[in-house]
């Protein structure tokens, strides 16, 4: 790939995600004129960072805050917003479905496959027509705009079993992604009832949390995940372990202990996959659909193909002593670290020089449980309570790409510290033809 070309290097980055932002913004700062060109594929014009999303969806943060537009940051690049359909590298082309439609075919010199992870579905009956994701920051609004909702109705019906079934919130999936929507929403709910809903109790709220594993928060030690149980059933929270849904039909849910409940309200994140877009492409994948690669991020077998983040197994070189087979765990921290040095590295390699292996320990984990309440297990310390939800503010705001996003999400809390938080209903906004409809009938 060394020595002069006549035409700049055509770089095609698949995915605007950590990996897909960092790796991208990484390049258009250091290439030289005309050395190459830089286009990035996502189906959305804007990254999001997911760790906030569940601050965004209890009103502790603006939702705009936690998206970062493609095109404002990567000026020097090309976005196309499109969704990638088919990857075949043995013609160095990429199919993509672009917002208008339109179906289009990418060439390229050079690869960046960093398409992520999509929601894991199964097929449990009723899932698919009940369930909610958590993933994208429309989903988010969704979930906050729809909860609030359920508040507004169940202040309103004059049916008990209605009440009940509306006051009912189920949480499927004990990772940092559910535990973190569940402390943060029910905090959400418990505000407002307290504060704005004079016919409501506390007490009229339910929340479930159900994870087929023994535990929850597999990331950080299993003390401290028995804490975080511990503090959510504090709140009265019921927590089922051990247990796997059955059935949702109808938004009745069926555990496999034998409980059964009815409820408006189902969270599903439990897990993640790889895109499935891979599993038809000519890359080498693992096991788990993701695409083999070397420690320097080449695809195996492939120098001109790079993968990182959530859709690659990247050998893990800080474990590869206890485990020849460890690859990096599908986090934020990796995914970030990962990309900063993948751009470092194609640039080498275009230049002819040798890549450089990925290396990071872990540095440890942290969640929030809600305002002022969190949980960490970070540089081997166990932190609990208010010091660790500040640490995960902190941690958050530090990794958040671009001033811009910290200054307004730092304004974010302080608004929030002294004006508290708002918790207004936008239900319109779930289905703002609904009103035009009406009148368009009466």
């Amino acid at each position: 790939m060394a020595g002069v070309k006549s035409e700049p290097t055509r770089i095609l980055v698949l995915g605007g995600g950590y990996v897909g932002l960092y790796t991208a913004y990484g390049l258009q700062k250091m290439l030289r004129a005309n050395e190459a060109s830089v286009t990035v594929v996502d189906p959305q014009p804007h990254m999001t960072y997911a760790p906030f999303l569940p601050e965004a969806a209890a009103g502790a943060i603006e939702p705009r805050h936690v998206v970062v537009p493609l095109r404002r940051v990567l000026k020097r690049c090309h976005v196309l917003t499109a969704r990638v359909t088919k990857i075949e590298h043995e013609r160095k082309a990429v199919t993509v479905e672009a917002a208008d439609g339109h179906v289009e075919q990418l060439n390229y010199d050079v690869l960046v496959v960093a398409l992520g992870a999509v929601a894991r579905i199964l097929p449990i009956p009723g899932l698919v027509e009940e369930g909610i994701a958590f993933k994208t920051i429309g989903e988010a609004i969704y979930l906050r705009n729809h909860v609030m909702t359920k508040l507004d109705e169940a202040a309103s019906t004059l049916d008990p079993e209605q009440r009940k079934r509306l006051l009912t919130f189920t949480v499927v999936g004990g990772g940092f992604a559910g535990i973190e929507a569940l402390a943060e929403l029910e905090d959400m709910t418990r505000f407002a009832v307290e504060n704005y809903y004079p016919n409501l109790k506390v007490e009229d709220i339910r929340w479930v949390l159900v994870e087929a594993a023994g535990r929850i928060l597999p990331e950080v030690r299993e003390t401290l995940g028995v804490y975080t149980v511990e503090q959510l059933e504090k709140r009265g929270i019921e927590v089922y372990l051990s247990t796997a849904a059955k059935s949702f039909e109808n938004g009745h849910v069926v555990l496999s202990d034998g409980t059964e409940f009815d409820t408006d309200t189902i969270i599903w994140t439990a897990g993640v996959k790889a895109n499935p877009v891979l599993a038809s492409s000519d890359l080498p994948l693992d096991k788990r659909g993701r695409v083999e690669a070397t420690a320097a991020m080449q695809v195996v077998g492939h120098p001109d193909v790079w993968t990182a983040g959530d859709n690659a197994a990247v050998p893990d070189l800080s474990r590869t002593e206890q485990d020849p087979t460890a690859t990096c765990p599908p986090n934020a921290q990796h995914a970030v670290r990962q990309a900063r040095l993948l751009a470092k590295n194609i640039i080498k390699v275009i230049r002819g020089g040798k890549p450089k292996d990925y290396y990071h320990k872990n540095l440890g984990a942290v969640a929030s449980l809600g305002l002022h309440k969190g949980v960490a297990d970070a540089l081997n310390l166990k932190i609990k309570g208010f010091p660790a939800w500040l640490f995960h503010r902190a941690y958050h705001l530090k990794a958040m790409p671009t001033w811009n996003r910290k200054i307004r999400i730092l304004f974010d809390w302080m608004l929030g510290g002294l004006f508290r938080r708002e918790v207004i209903s936008l239900g319109q906004i779930n289905n703002p033809r609904e009103e035009f409809d009406r009148l368009s009938k009466s």
